[in-house]
């Protein structure tokens, strides 16, 4: 893993390294994914059908697109208990922490007849995607969902690939039964985001689609993106560790593995005070490097877009630290609360040795789906407040509003909106 001091030219570089992965640098990809948005916008279920049938080789149709009552108590029945187990311990813990999120509505009534409020609603419908393919990833269903579920919305669907053989992961369905999915569905890719966009015969559109996929699902969200709401355009995994040197070397190396281990474009990123412990966490992740079973997709990961840069203050280093606005943030520090305080961007921050990116992944109860790509500057991990939507309430009275009403005219006119006017004006014409 290549080791450089941290300069303005090297952070520079860096960025601009970083932000090649974004979705937003594959257009070649665009006038694929309108297509097909396009075709399934049009032609529903026909389209939907034949995109699974080219893309998974599955033989989708109306009476077997839907996953059965039957498929679910399969799907139990072929998962560990000791599983099932854990992914209930962890759904505790995510909805614990989503409930304290929770927002309601507020109404504030003055003397003189003024109501001012906010009035806070679920949305009716969502949709959760979830990649298939050779991975499956339960613990991104329970963290897609949950919010859903706490927030009261009315109907939640998923959609996820399935096998030539039309089966779908066993530990998908069961977190999603867990989870309190209403209805799943057999289709994935872009197709699978129109669907929900638009609607087809078997699918039914939502207000909102969220989870995460390949570039053509994120390319497909984008599209979509007015016709409903989406969580965000996610692009590939990202870690960065900031350390001194107090920290364990093993313990940066693994934990800076355990995102490069995702695909050939996650990034993990070290930055340190340490010279020390940068040539230190090197020799580790060579030696855990030869013992992974994904050791040719980290190889490949680490060489692109791994990095080990050594700071020659911890100002420096943290500056860096929110120009990047890492997707995760571990601070391995002799104070690191004192540390956190001082970081402005990040999508989830660690604390301390024992508090490794995977605890935030599975188990802790924070959601996982994070802002990637710097867009920590300005986006939010997914919460609750991504399922709601919020009504502004006014109400007044007679009494309240004569005092104030040339001064809403006079505004008003001064913009030449003479309707507006009048209308405010009408209520005070003498009979």
């Amino acid at each position: 893993m290549r080791i450089l001091n941290l300069t303005s030219d090297t952070k520079k570089n860096l960025l601009e390294d970083l932000l090649k992965r974004s979705p937003n640098s594959y257009q070649q990809y665009e006038d694929r994914v309108n297509a097909i948005i396009e075709d399934v916008r049009k032609n529903g279920d026909t389209a939907l059908f034949a995109y699974t049938r080219q893309f998974d080789g599955a033989e989708t149709n109306a009476s077997n697109i839907r996953v059965t009552q039957d498929e679910l108590e399969e799907a139990y029945r072929m998962v560990d208990d000791k599983l099932i187990a854990v992914m209930k311990k962890s759904l505790e813990n995510i909805k614990v922490y989503h409930e304290k999120q929770k927002q309601y509505s507020w109404f504030d009534s003055r003397f003189d007849g003024v109501l001012l409020g906010q009035k806070v609603t679920p949305l009716a419908r969502a949709g959760v995607y979830v990649p298939g393919g050779k991975a499956a990833y339960p613990s991104s269903v329970l963290m897609n969902v949950l919010p859903a579920k706490v927030a009261g919305v009315g109907k939640i669907i998923m959609t996820t690939p399935c096998s030539k053989e039309g089966k779908v992961n066993p530990a998908t369905l069961v977190a999603a039964d867990l989870a309190g999915v209403d209805e799943i569905y057999k289709a994935g890719g872009a197709q699978a985001i129109a669907a929900m966009a638009f609607g087809t015969e078997s699918i039914p559109k939502v207000h909102k689609i969220v989870g995460p996929g390949n570039i053509y699902v994120a390319l497909a969200k984008k599209a979509v993106f007015g016709h409903v709401s989406i969580d965000s355009i996610a692009g590939p995994s990202e870690i960065l560790v900031l350390a001194d040197e107090t920290a364990n070397p093993r313990y940066v190396a693994a934990d800076l593995l355990s995102q490069a281990e995702h695909d050939e474009l996650a990034s993990a990123i070290l930055i340190t005070t340490s010279e020390t412990l940068a040539k230190q966490v090197a020799q580790e992740i060579d030696h855990f490097t030869e013992t992974l079973s994904r050791k040719e997709i980290i190889t490949k990961s680490l060489e692109n877009y791994g990095y080990i840069l050594v700071a020659e203050n911890m100002a420096d280093a943290i500056e860096a630290v929110n120009e990047i606005a890492s997707e995760h943030l571990e601070i391995l520090t002799a104070n690191p609360f004192d540390i956190m305080m001082k970081v402005q961007h990040a999508g989830a921050i660690f604390l301390g040795e024992y508090a490794s990116e995977p605890l935030g992944d599975y188990f802790a109860g924070p959601n996982h789906v994070l802002p990637t790509n710097g867009t920590a500057k300005f986006f939010s991990p997914l919460s609750v407040d991504d399922f709601i939507k919020k009504s502004s309430i006014i109400s007044y009275s007679r009494e309240a509003l004569e005092p104030i009403y040339k001064d809403i005219v006079q505004f008003a006119e001064s913009e030449q909106l003479t309707a507006h006017a009048n209308s405010i004006k009408v209520r005070f014409e003498e009979s």
